[in-house]
């Protein structure tokens, strides 16, 4: 696809005018680093602050009195859980217990449910989740070209937030939101984000995009060494692997069970019958065959996305994802092994470039915020 065929966020000027290098995200022109470097922005969100624009994401609101019921249907959290003001991580999946996608769910009432979704699979999840509409009393609304989302992330975020609302930050729980006003403008304020770093997540009218980016910018001092940095892919997806966070497509997959990637956490069997269901109670009560684990290379080089797994001279799986780790310096991944083979501390080799280089499984997230 040439550039002029994908599509733009709002902040496509923006990411030109900061010397944004642009490459093609499942569709959408994005920066996938800015002048300082990706290891610069890793490190500054680490330890200052980093912006991210997160626009092309897909939201879709589902209003009416059966919200609840039909979203708790088609993903594997417990939607009747949440109360107003509460957002959580859930999957769609499919009949046979693959991920669809990973997403977020938020409550606003009992009649209204916002979901955001991938931005590479927006159009897929709503031909799944319109497809899935029974005779619910629901409107099902894809509102993702009306509103841009900015997230700024690391431990100066809420104080640079700050300047710009009047809204108490510090009422906003983790995975909780509220509606406010940020730079005058009406928004969703949602305390989420993709990094491990305390964060938020501001989502507004498309068309305040620039004026909120270029503002937050302003707020985090950009252009001095302790202030924020705009962070583009490449640093958005070492901060995520650092955190042990999923990334659709590598780690997910509709071949790929919630149970199989660690996410039974999300995957509330007792609720009653969703999408895939009996197919993930029968994979639980069976045992799972393989597990996605994290791992740390112990020889020196990097492993990268679909290398192959071995283990005395066999192929036994391959890697999810793998990359230089810049805040812990160390160079890791995530793999998917025979369960048998998925204990900390197992020994497994991979495949660097006909090599066959040493790794040793270890514990994820591999990298935790000091609270």
């Amino acid at each position: 696809m040439s550039s002029n065929e994908l599509k733009q966020t709002p902040l496509y000027q923006a990411h030109l005018d900061l010397g944004g290098k642009m490459v093609d995200f499942g569709g959408w022109n994005m920066p996938v680093q800015y002048t300082a470097g990706v290891i610069e922005e890793h490190m500054r969100t680490r330890t200052k602050a980093g912006l991210f624009d997160v626009s092309h994401m897909g939201e879709f609101w589902v209003e009416g009195e059966d919200a609840i019921p039909f979203v708790n249907r088609l993903t594997t959290n417990d939607v009747t859980k949440l109360v107003d003001g509460q957002a959580h991580y859930s999957a769609l999946t499919n009949e046979n217990g693959g991920v669809v996608d990973d997403l977020l769910v938020y409550r606003f009432d009992q009649d209204k449910l916002l979901l955001v979704v991938n931005a590479s699979t927006t159009e897929k999840d709503w031909d799944w989740i319109t497809s899935h509409k029974g005779d619910e009393n629901i409107t099902l609304t894809n509102v993702s070209a009306d509103y841009c989302q900015i997230a700024v992330q690391g431990p100066l975020g809420k104080i640079i937030l700050e300047k710009l609302t009047e809204t108490d930050l510090d009422d906003i729980k983790y995975y909780h939101f509220t509606t406010g006003i940020v730079d005058g403008v009406d928004s969703i304020i949602s305390r989420t984000g993709y990094t491990g770093e305390d964060g938020f997540e501001v989502y507004a009218a498309a068309d305040k995009a620039r004026q909120l980016w270029d503002k937050l910018l302003d707020a985090g001092y950009y252009g001095t060494e302790n202030g924020i940095l705009p962070a583009g892919l490449a640093a958005r997806n070492t901060l995520r692997l650092e955190a042990g966070m999923s990334l659709y497509g590598h780690e997910l997959g509709d071949t790929i069970t919630p149970l199989e990637a660690n996410l039974g956490w999300i995957t509330k069997l007792q609720k009653g019958p969703f999408t895939g269901s009996d197919k993930i109670a029968a994979q639980k009560e069976k045992g799972l065959e393989r597990r996605l684990v994290g791992f740390e290379m112990t020889d020196r080089g990097i492993a990268r996305d679909d290398f192959d797994v071995y283990i005395d001279g066999n192929k036994v799986g391959y890697v999810t994802s793998g990359s230089p780790a810049p805040f812990l310096q160390k160079n890791i991944g995530m793999a998917f092994v025979p369960l048998e083979f998925a204990n900390v501390g197992q020994e497994i080799k991979i495949d660097v470039r006909g090599k066959q280089l040493s790794a040793v499984v270890v514990p994820t997230p591999f990298y935790k915020r000091q609270k």
